[in-house]
């Protein structure tokens, strides 16, 4: 027997309680969770300090790991929004009465167990126990070691709600920090019914690559805006600047953008407010030559074909000349990683073209990237963004926390051949 197979096997009996459960006392715990959050707030913030004081402050993943106490009060309204969603279960997603009178009733339902694997983000811990139980799902936490204090004391913080309600604290079980354990995890095919992973491009394919419970991708977001011929200077800067700089350490953080070449003069005005938060910019020869001395240069660098095809999660962008739409259309599908891309124009047809032709979970028209987010698209959080197909696509919230199955009413058929 494995050293988690115990802990499996009552997460799954777990989860099982669950189906009893009314909508109601669900709501009810999550609207104390986040009234918890907000009352522990000294504590949480507390360990957070201990997991940040390991980390450097120039690793990417710091961002990702701070919590706040702004950022705790936004974390409780997210739970609250999703307490306030209606309940994905028990939806007839179709019906059907047969010749022999006899009713099929295709109706949601909860996957049963789910694991999630991820990295330096405790705010993972509360959208994903705040998501599954409103789905009627158990799960699985693997945290990286970098939050294992912020994590254990989120979970001390449910544990105490569902305490409270007499609920089976294995809803939610986090496992520990040994990398054996992720392994354990991706093979326990008789208790875990999926798995997601959320982190980086090494620890997405890790787990895509040695998973026999199936997978759901959560890929890296390598993010472009294309500033197009007919694109709206104002619109633009205001869009690439916030795409950008709203929290750069995000997998929705713009990583290059595409400018025709017809706009290069354009191009200082639409970088204009990246140097308020020192960008770094790592522009192509032609791009380079028009922000020289437009641009701080302690802050421009000539590209390289390294460049391209990078998530920076940093203050850090790349800039590349297109000559035409086509161009611009091939870079994005050599370099995309399907996460989200942006056109900014003012011509439809062309909007409309690139809608078409980009393949990616979001595509954006004049719009910015940093939208990509279950809790702007109204889903009150997420579990992550998938950029895979089968499915779930995009932001990953209550529905696509549920699969279905097919109930049959009648009185007394038999099959006749």
């Amino acid at each position: 027997m494995s050293s988690i197979t115990g802990i499996l096997k009552a997460v799954k009996n777990a989860s099982r309680k669950l189906n009893l459960l009314d909508v109601t006392t669900i709501n009810s715990i999550l609207m104390s969770v986040a009234d918890e959050a907000e009352k522990e707030v000294s504590y949480l913030l507390n360990e957070n300090k201990r997991d940040l004081e390991a980390m450097d402050k120039s690793n990417p993943k710091y961002d990702r790991l701070m919590l706040t106490s702004a950022r705790i009060s936004g974390i409780a309204s997210d739970i609250r929004k999703v307490a306030a969603l209606p309940s994905p279960l028990g939806h007839i997603l179709n019906e059907t009465i047969r010749p022999n009178g006899m009713k099929i009733c295709k109706i949601s339902v909860p996957f049963s167990v789910i694991g999630i694997i991820y990295e330096a983000r405790p705010n993972v811990t509360f959208d994903v126990f705040s998501l599954c139980l409103k789905s009627g799902n158990a799960c699985v936490l693997k945290g990286g070691s970098e939050a294992q204090y912020s994590n254990k004391a989120i979970l001390n913080v449910i544990n105490n709600v569902l305490t409270k309600f007499g609920i089976d604290l294995n809803t939610v079980v986090l496992l520990s920090n040994e990398r054996e354990i992720t392994s354990e995890l991706l093979t326990a095919v008789d208790y875990v019914d999926l798995v997601i992973p959320r982190g980086s491009k090494n620890l997405i394919e890790f787990v895509r690559n040695n998973s026999l419970v199936p997978v759901i991708e959560t890929g890296a977001g390598i993010c472009h805006t294309y500033f197009d011929k007919y694109g709206d200077v104002k619109k633009g800067t205001n869009i690439i600047n916030n795409a950008k700089t709203r929290r750069v350490s995000v997998c929705n953080a713009l990583d290059c953008l595409l400018i025709d070449s017809e706009r290069l003069n354009d191009l200082p005005a639409l970088c204009s407010s990246l140097s308020n938060s020192h960008v770094i910019i790592y522009a192509d020869e032609e791009a380079y030559k028009v922000l020289q001395n437009q641009y701080p240069m302690e802050l421009l660098r000539l590209a390289n074909e390294k460049s391209f095809g990078t998530e920076f999660l940093d203050y850090k962008m790349a800039i590349k000349t297109v000559h035409s739409m086509d161009e611009a259309l091939e870079h994005i599908n050599h370099y995309s990683s399907k996460h989200s891309e942006c056109i900014i124009s003012e011509d439809k047809s062309r909007q409309q073209r690139f809608i078409k032709e980009v393949d990616a979970a979001c595509v954006y028209s004049n719009v910015s990237t940093a939208f990509t987010d279950g809790g702007q698209f109204g889903f009150g959080a997420e579990i992550g963004i998938s950029t895979q197909k089968l499915h779930a696509r995009g932001p990953m919230a209550l529905p696509e926390l549920t699969t279905y199955k097919y109930v049959i009413w009648g009185d007394g058929q038999i099959r006749q051949n």
